[in-house]
């Protein structure tokens, strides 16, 4: 997803596969929780430039423009996955240390922009959470994406 040059990615992969063989990707979609996650970052920490937003792999016409010139079958499904955490502090403690794009973001923040992301974060979290109690469940969507090599 994060890929600079998509269009290369996608031929490579391509290449790479024999025909009949299958790529097979999961792709987080642009309104899941992860793409307002990352509008909720980049309101704080400009994102990199690239060309495409690496959402573009999460979206039925992205994956379509990427691979369907090369493909027999193309399958895009939106699934779901749940983000489990014990609280909204642990989700964004663990993000901050170990994820690579919100370690940046926090990096790259004065101590008072540490703090704003942090309770941009935290509210952002209290709006996707479906646990009903103080633990994080946080549903997010993403694309499964199945292709036949031609």
């Amino acid at each position: 997803m994060f890929a600079p040059n998509q269009d290369r990615v996608a031929s490579e992969l391509l290449r790479v596969c024999r025909p009949g063989g299958k790529i097979c990707l999961a792709n987080w979609t642009p309104d899941g929780f992860i793409g307002h996650f990352f509008r909720t970052i980049g309101k704080h920490v400009p994102p990199p430039p690239l060309p495409n937003s690496p959402f573009r792999w999460g979206t039925d016409k992205g994956i379509h423009e990427l691979l369907e010139d090369g493909v027999a079958e193309l399958r895009a499904e939106q699934r779901s996955f749940a983000f489990r955490y014990r609280s909204a502090q642990h989700f964004v403690d663990y993000f901050k240390g170990y994820y690579g794009p919100s370690l940046k973001a926090f990096e790259a923040l004065d101590a008072e922009g540490k703090e704003d992301l942090e309770r941009d974060l935290i509210d952002l979290l209290g709006r996707f959470n479906t646990s009903g109690d103080d633990t994080v469940v946080v549903p997010s969507d993403y694309l499964e994406v199945v292709a036949v090599r031609s």
